[in-house]
């Protein structure tokens, strides 16, 4: 059907046609995998695959044409249902601020290869860093304070790893206090405060009595 209003919606869908392709276009990474010479994996986000004695050059050039980086995170493949080229993959993402380009390096490692650490080129890789160490066991070379920075200094594992045992145990802070599975779960099902200070059903926004009465903040914050 046409009409005097046929031709300029026909136009607005051209034009949005257009700038769709446009966007893509300028985002494309393609031309980027080329000049820093790196092969292209096959998948839904830009990936490609950085040989591990690489990986610090390659971040440099990055960060020469205005790369940032934005996470890292570390993945344990030794459970992976097709055969992977090694058991642990640590995956970098790095966008542009101007253009929205965005790209993922994937480093994968040996059992106990060490990988060296991006921090004297992006500052962000201190606590990424230190948060793939913890969970997963990779160590950072050059890395000026590889610490844990989630779990208690005398946990023993790492919980990403798929061989990591899976249990309920009291999680021992620094300063002494400490987090019982159970006394927890039963502050979230409404059964008992447990450690959490909060009934379930104010949780769950169920329909309160009247003789209930939501704990107040400690004064100075949480104790």
């Amino acid at each position: 059907m046409t009409g005097p209003e046929s031709k300029p919606e026909a136009s607005l869908k051209d034009l949005a046609a257009r700038s769709t392709r446009r966007l893509a276009e300028s985002r494309d990474v393609t031309p980027l995998l080329g000049e820093l010479g790196l092969q292209a994996e096959g998948g839904l986000e830009p990936t490609a695959t950085v040989e591990a004695g690489r990986l610090l050059d390659t971040a440099r050039q990055l960060r020469a044409r205005g790369f940032m980086l934005l996470d890292i995170v570390g993945v344990d493949y030794t459970r992976y249902p097709t055969p992977r080229p090694a058991p642990l993959a640590v995956l970098y993402s790095v966008a542009h601020p101007g253009d929205h380009r965005r790209l993922f390096l994937r480093v994968w490692l040996a059992e106990g290869q060490e990988v060296d650490s991006l921090f004297s080129v992006w500052k962000a890789a201190n606590y990424l860093e230190r948060e793939v160490y913890d969970l997963l066991g990779v160590e950072f070379t050059g890395h000026p304070d590889l610490r844990k920075v989630l779990t208690p200094d005398d946990l023993e594992g790492h919980p990403l790893r798929k061989d990591f045992p899976l249990g309920e145990t009291p999680t021992l802070f620094r300063d002494g206090r400490f987090l019982d599975p159970a006394a927890f779960r039963a502050g979230l099902s409404g059964q008992q405060r447990g450690l959490t200070g909060y009934r379930g059903e104010l949780r769950r926004g169920e329909r309160r009595r009247e003789d209930i009465v939501p704990p107040l903040m400690p004064e100075g914050g949480p104790k």
